[in-house]
């Protein structure tokens, strides 16, 4: 069983920048054809101050951390035996190129089915701006199959 007194332990907040060539890669990536996501003339002219962030980009940020998944370490949890549940987003504002955003994020439920045999470790995180502005949240939940 995973450590459930660590419900409600805080990250280190990090900031990360968010350039022109991450947005367009990402955008390639899951196969947004859109050239608002690509081209920084075509966002201008559709009103946009720059490329805008495709939807779901919040997530590559999270791994842009000092550590890699430090929920990992702090629940003892081996990699391998973790799967991915659901990924929800709250978008608030928008993302752009050459935004720095500041991501922090909370351990914020556990719970366990088939008695145990898997065990649900509730993400929240939250993406601020370098104005102050929340402009995203997401929730990642994290399926663990104990040994």
């Amino acid at each position: 069983m995973l450590d459930r007194s660590k419900v409600g332990h805080e990250f280190t907040s990090f900031s990360t920048d968010v350039e022109k060539g991450r947005l367009k890669f990402f955008a390639k990536a899951i196969g947004e054809k859109n050239s608002l996501y690509s081209d920084e003339l075509v966002a201008r002219a559709a009103g946009y101050k720059n490329i805008p962030a495709p939807p779901t980009f919040p997530f590559v940020l999270d791994l842009e951390g000092p550590e890699f998944w430090p929920v990992l370490d702090l629940l003892n949890m081996d990699i391998g035996r973790v799967l991915h549940g659901s990924q929800e987003f709250e978008y608030l504002g928008m993302i752009y190129a050459g935004d720095t955003i500041t991501v922090t994020s909370i351990l914020k439920d556990m719970f366990d089915k088939k008695a145990g045999a898997l065990e649900f470790i509730v993400m929240e995180s939250s993406y601020t701006n370098q104005h102050g502005e929340l402009v995203s949240k997401a929730v990642n939940t994290l399926v663990y199959r104990t040994p």
